[in-house]
């Protein structure tokens, strides 16, 4: 067995490890980028794909990783932000992110220093706390959802 690569052979070799090690990289970097649905190894897999055309081409091991590097950070820098605002723009929102700027009924007085107070959000009733301290809003009255903390609806009086 042959412990030292040498020659035409040697680099043939090396070659081959090469675009094994290339394509293992845009598998590896594809599976995750479907298991985490998140935009974040696409990049690399594209950066892995210039590495290995390079390798094809037959430009050495330096070459093929700078390629590698600057392909990857290129495509995350310039086409990341397109693709987060274009691909899933339909995204749905969480409870969190809906109850934001909506306008709630107060049911219970909300008073931060008593630590009470409720409202109902789309037929839920929630613990409600005033966005600022000391100011108490009655009963009955509205009120509209600048945050949520924890379970909690931080609300803000609004005039009926």
């Amino acid at each position: 067995m042959r412990t030292r690569l040498n020659g035409e052979t040697g680099r043939r070799e090396m070659e081959v490890i090469m675009v094994i090690f290339w394509i293992g990289l845009i598998i590896a970097f594809l599976i995750i980028e479907i298991i985490t649905v998140g935009l974040t190894t696409i990049w690399f897999a594209g950066g892995a794909f210039a590495a290995l055309i390079a390798c094809g081409l037959g430009l050495n091991e330096f070459w093929q990783i700078a390629l590698f590097f600057v392909i990857s950070v290129v495509l995350l820098v310039f086409t990341r932000p397109w693709a987060v605002k274009y691909i899933n723009p339909r995204r749905v929102k969480t409870n969190y992110e809906e109850a934001i700027g909506k306008r709630v009924r107060i049911t219970e007085t909300v008073d931060n220093q008593a630590e009470r107070g409720t409202a109902v959000l789309n037929g839920l009733e929630w613990t409600a706390r005033s966005e600022k301290e000391g100011v108490v809003i009655p009963a009955d009255s509205m009120a509209e959802v600048v945050a949520v903390s924890g379970v909690k609806l931080i609300v803000r009086r609004v005039k009926q």
